[in-house]
């Protein structure tokens, strides 16, 4: 009889072990975020909207919009993969940026959104504390790279900053160190993209055909211009290096155009208006073109550009021989292949 007991008493231990152990699996499931939660402060305004955007292209796009209470606000959801995104109320002029991964975060917004708090989000430990430097001059993206191999905010500053700085053999390089768990990230997914498309556009290359709507809306092609050295020159309106560069340009191709050299402007602008009157203001008396798509037009993705200005100089025989020519650079390639 004592023996029998002992069984039956080890048998129901092990029951209410295995309840225990499957209490714990549950809890722990339940436990785990199956997506974002934002916990988040604003200094200003205290009442209103605000807006959660996601990144791309080098756009902000609206997917989501909470009310203001009392300098309070609160968003949930869930993404695929932590990505870039933005908070922005109507009062600010650029979202205040981060990265959402699915955990529970807490957002302060301070100063218009020029600094943004984020706490409790591993991957904004890495984007924030290089989110500056990374515009700064003489910032070592390849180092980034091998330490963080398997984050995207990494990713993403290589993507945004480093395919128009880096020369196409080191952007390869250092593309390369990226873990392939980051594949499926839409900024090594467009990095790609771009490096293909720049190994179209190397010094020596036929440069790619294209056609677009002149400031009358008539088609102008690249070939049409076939037989002259020609300034392939991408700018916008709004962008105030390329309104810096503009004089020089301009003061170029006053002095090279009787010599068979042109310049075809490509805008990324997306207002006619303020296309039309930054050619007037700026004096620029060459061929414009522009399907005013802004960072979705289609040329200059073609030619790889992912910084304005930009541009591409090609020979009467459509060779590329020049390329981000700038200030004197420019003069100096005039006057050597214009002889």
């Amino acid at each position: 009889m004592y023996f029998c007991l002992q069984i039956f008493k080890q048998f129901i231990m092990k029951q209410i072990l295995m309840l225990l152990a499957a209490s714990a699996v549950l809890w722990s499931c339940q436990s785990k975020p199956n997506g974002f939660t934002i916990e988040g402060t604003i200094d200003s305004p205290a009442q209103g909207k605000i807006y959660l955007k996601s990144f791309r292209n080098k756009m902000f796009f609206t997917e989501d919009s909470a009310e203001i209470r009392d300098g309070r606000f609160q968003f949930s959801g869930r993404v695929e993969q932590p990505l870039l995104y933005g908070l922005q109320t109507e009062e600010m002029d650029y979202p205040a940026q981060f990265f959402l991964e699915n955990v529970s975060m807490q957002v302060a917004i301070k100063d218009e959104g020029s600094v943004i708090d984020i706490q409790n989000s591993p991957e904004n430990v890495i984007f924030q504390g290089n989110a500056e430097r990374a515009v700064a001059d003489g910032f070592n993206i390849d180092s980034l790279i091998t330490k963080f191999p398997t984050s995207p905010s990494a990713a993403y500053f290589l993507y945004r900053y480093f395919t128009y700085q880096l020369p196409l053999d080191d952007l390869k390089a250092v593309r390369a160190k990226l873990d392939p768990a980051l594949d499926s990230c839409p900024y090594v997914h467009e990095l790609d993209e771009i490096v293909r498309k720049l190994e179209n556009v190397q010094l020596g290359k036929v440069a790619p055909d294209f056609t677009l709507p002149d400031t009358a809306g008539v088609s102008v092609s690249l070939s049409d211009f076939r037989g002259k050295f020609v300034l392939i020159d991408f700018w916008a309106s709004w962008c105030p290096p390329c309104r810096r560069e503009n004089p020089n340009v301009v003061a170029a191709f006053e002095k090279y155009r009787d010599k068979n050299f042109t310049v075809l402007g490509v805008s990324l602008d997306r207002d006619k208006k303020r296309w039309l009157k930054a050619i007037a203001d700026d004096k620029l008396t060459w061929t414009h073109v522009s399907d005013l798509k802004y960072w979705d037009s289609e040329v200059p993705a073609l030619y790889g550009v992912r910084g304005i200005p930009s541009n591409v100089l090609i020979d009467p025989d459509g060779v590329i021989i020049g390329r981000n020519l700038r200030e004197q650079e420019l003069h100096d390639a005039l006057e050597k292949f214009l002889k």
